[in-house]
C-alpha cells in the first residue's frame, strides 16, 4: 500500500516510515484476498491488522487511547480516501468478527517467515523442538467475565441462589464471600513455543479450569516432521502421550512421583534406560504399553527424571535431551515478558468477547515484535537468547511516540534494534543475601519404577503376538 508521503519528492523520512517498513515485512506473506469486508467498510484488511498490531504495541493506559494512537499512525500509511473510522467500538466490532480468520492467516504467514528468515535456529540438534506450557491471564471481575472465564466447578447452585437473596444471614454472607473468592475469572492460556527461535508457534485459550492437556492435543495436527515436544511434569498421562505419538511427534517430558513406570517388560528389545508406561486401566482395555527411555539429569541440587519416546541415543543423546529440556525454561520467560514487561498479567476489557480479542492480539503483537527483531539480529549472528525483549519493545514504542518526526541520529528503528541485546556481564550469586525469600516449591519427585510381574510379561507378549498377526493379515 502506498504511503501518502511517498509521492512528495524529498519528503523526509519519519519514525512512522520505520514502523510501516516493519509492518510490511511482517505481513508480506498474508493472503489478503481471503478477507472481504463489506463495500461500505472504511477499514481495509491490511489497515485493520496494522492498527491491531500497533494497538497491542502501544503503552497507553486505556484501550481507547491505544486505539487512538494506533489509528493516527496507521492512517499515515494509507491514502486519505481510505481513512479508517474513528470509532473504537467499530474497530472492536470488526476485530470480533474477523479475528478467527485473521488468526489463521497470520499464523500461516508468521510460521512461513520463521522458517525462511530464521533457518539457522529452525531446529535444535536436528529436531523441531516445541515447548508446551500453560498459564492464567487475569481479566476484570465483571459479571460477563465471571460467567465466561470462572471455574465452572465453583459455580454451585447454592452460590447462584445466594446472589438472588437480598437479605442474608451472617452465615450465608460468609459462604457467599467464600464462593466469590473462589469465583475468580481468568483466561487459561496454553502455548506451544518454538525453542530454537524463542517465538510462539500456536496457542489455545479457555476458562480458568480448562485442560492444558486437552489444549495440547488440539494443537498437534499439522506439526512439521521430526517434531519433539518438551514439557514439564504437568503434561503426563498415557492418553496424552499416545495422542502425541499417534500424531507423528516425539516427546521429552519430565516425570515425577505421579508417574508409574515398568521395566523388564520384554515388549521391546531391552536396553539400558528402557521403561514402559502401562497403567492398570490401559491393561484392562488390552491396549499396548508405551515404550520410553528414562534419562536422569542432575541440576546441581537434585536429580531430574526425563522420559522420551526417542529410544535411540544416536538420534537424541542424554546430553542433548538435557540441554533441550533446560531450554524449555524459555517459555516461562515468555510468560513473564507477557505479564510483566508487556503488562498483560491482567487484561483491561470488561466484555468477555473483547477480553479474548485483547489477549489474541497481544500475543500476535509479541510474536510480530520478536519475528521482525529476530530476523534483523539473527542475520547478524546474534543468538535469540541474547535478544532483550524489553529493549526491543522499547525500540518500537519509541518509534510510535515519535512517529511524526524524523529519527534523531543513531535512533532510527534499525539502530535501536542493534542495541537491543542482553549484556554479557556475569552477575554475582545473590543467594547469600538476607532479603525475604519465597517459599521454595517441592520438586516433581522421583517416578515410581517397578519390575514387571510375570503376569504382566505374559500379557505383554500376547498383545505383541496379536499385533504382529494383525500386521501380517493386513
Amino acid at each position: 500500500m502506498v504511503h501518502q508521503d511517498q509521492g512528495r519528492r524529498g519528503a523526509e523520512r519519519t519514525c512512522a516510515d520505520d514502523l510501516f517498513q516493519a509492518l510490511r515485512w511482517i505481513t508480506a506473506k498474508v493472503k489478503w484476498s481471503e478477507i472481504r469486508f463489506r463495500k461500505d467498510a472504511t477499514w481495509t484488511a491490511r489497515a485493520l491488522v496494522w492498527a491491531a498490531v500497533l494497538w497491542a504495541w502501544s503503552d497507553e493506559k486505556t484501550l481507547g487511547d491505544r486505539f487512538a494512537t494506533a489509528r493516527k499512525i496507521t492512517r499515515r500509511g494509507f491514502p486519505r480516501q481510505d481513512e479508517p473510522a474513528k470509532s473504537y467500538q467499530a474497530f472492536t466490532k470488526l476485530l470480533r468478527r474477523w479475528t478467527p480468520t485473521l488468526l489463521t492467516l497470520l499464523f500461516q504467514a508468521f510460521r512461513t517467515r520463521m522458517q525462511q528468515s530464521l533457518a539457522s535456529v529452525w531446529t535444535v540438534a536436528g529436531w523441531f523442538v516445541l515447548a508446551a506450557d500453560g498459564s492464567c491471564i487475569g481479566v476484570p471481575r465483571t459479571r460477563g467475565n465471571e460467567e465466561r472465564y470462572s471455574p465452572k466447578s465453583k459455580l454451585s447452585r447454592a452460590a447462584q441462589k445466594l446472589r438472588r437473596v437480598r437479605r442474608q444471614t451472617r452465615r450465608r454472607k460468609k459462604e457467599h464471600a467464600r464462593q466469590r473468592k473462589a469465583n475468580v475469572p481468568n483466561i487459561w492460556l496454553t502455548m506451544l513455543w518454538h525453542v530454537g527461535s524463542g517465538l510462539p508457534w500456536d496457542w489455545r485459550t479457555g476458562p480458568s479450569d480448562s485442560s492444558e492437556r486437552g489444549h495440547l492435543v488440539e494443537m498437534l495436527a499439522g506439526l512439521p516432521l521430526r517434531t519433539l515436544i518438551t514439557a514439564d511434569a504437568g503434561f503426563v498421562g498415557y492418553e496424552l502421550w499416545k495422542h502425541v505419538l499417534d500424531a507423528g511427534c516425539h516427546l521429552l517430558v519430565r516425570v515425577g512421583a505421579n508417574v508409574r513406570l515398568l521395566k523388564k517388560l520384554g515388549y521391546a528389545e531391552e536396553r539400558g534406560g528402557l521403561v514402559y508406561l502401562w497403567p492398570n486401566r490401559v491393561v484392562r482395555k488390552n491396549l499396548p504399553p508405551l515404550i520410553l527411555r528414562l534419562i536422569v539429569v542432575h541440576n546441581g541440587s537434585r536429580p531430574i527424571y526425563l522420559v522420551t519416546s526417542v529410544r535411540s541415543k544416536a538420534k537424541l543423546s542424554d546430553a542433548v535431551a538435557a540441554s533441550i529440556y533446560r531450554r524449555r525454561w524459555g517459555i516461562e520467560l515468555f510468560y513473564r515478558h507477557c505479564k510483566q514487561t508487556f503488562e498483560r498479567g491482567k487484561l483491561r476489557s470488561h466484555s468477555p468477547d473483547n477480553a479474548m480479542i485483547e489477549l489474541h492480539w497481544s500475543l500476535l503483537g509479541m510474536w510480530a515484535l520478536g519475528l521482525h527483531s529476530h530476523h534483523h539480529l539473527v542475520d547478524r549472528g546474534v543468538m535469540p537468547e541474547r535478544i532483550s525483549f524489553a529493549n526491543v519493545l522499547r525500540a518500537y514504542r519509541h518509534s510510535m511516540r515519535e512517529y511524526r518526526s524524523p529519527p534523531d541520529p543513531s535512533e532510527n528503528l534499525t539502530q535501536l534494534l542493534n542495541r537491543s541485546l542482553i549484556d554479557e556481564y556475569v552477575r554475582k550469586n545473590k543467594t547469600s543475601r538476607d532479603y525475604p525469600r519465597k517459599k521454595q516449591e517441592q520438586g516433581a519427585g522421583r517416578p515410581i519404577i517397578r519390575l514387571a510381574t510375570a503376569a504382566q510379561i505374559k500379557l505383554a507378549q500376547q498383545l505383541k503376538n496379536a499385533t504382529s498377526e494383525k500386521r501380517l493379515t493386513a
